[in-house]
């Protein structure tokens, strides 16, 4: 029985631990939230992060996303302008002799 007793203290500490950070109330709203929703959202977890404003906001990873191909695309083009710099470079350079000394 001194069991039970001990598991039901830790789960009454937990629960004030949830209660002291707003954690149960905010669950509740959004679960109220998707409870009154005329529509089911088909992927629950999407709706709660939205809701829960968990992770980035999908307008913030579009915007990032977008920033990743332009910045490739820039870089793409610093490579080719690398590439015929040197080739254009190699073209004024002095061969290399070997073998004789100077």
């Amino acid at each position: 029985m001194a069991r039970f007793g001990a598991a039901d203290l830790q789960r009454e500490q937990f629960r004030r631990y949830l209660e002291k950070g707003n954690v149960l109330d905010m669950l509740t709203k959004v679960l109220v939230i998707l409870y009154e929703e005329p529509e089911k959202p088909n992927n629950v977890m999407d709706f709660l992060k939205q809701h829960l404003a968990i992770g980035p906001e999908p307008s913030d990873v579009l915007a990032l996303r977008l920033e990743i191909i332009e910045l490739r695309q820039e870089y793409q083009l610093q490579l080719e302008e690398n590439k015929e710099l040197k080739e254009k470079l190699a073209q004024f350079e002095l061969p290399k002799e070997t073998g004789q000394t100077e």
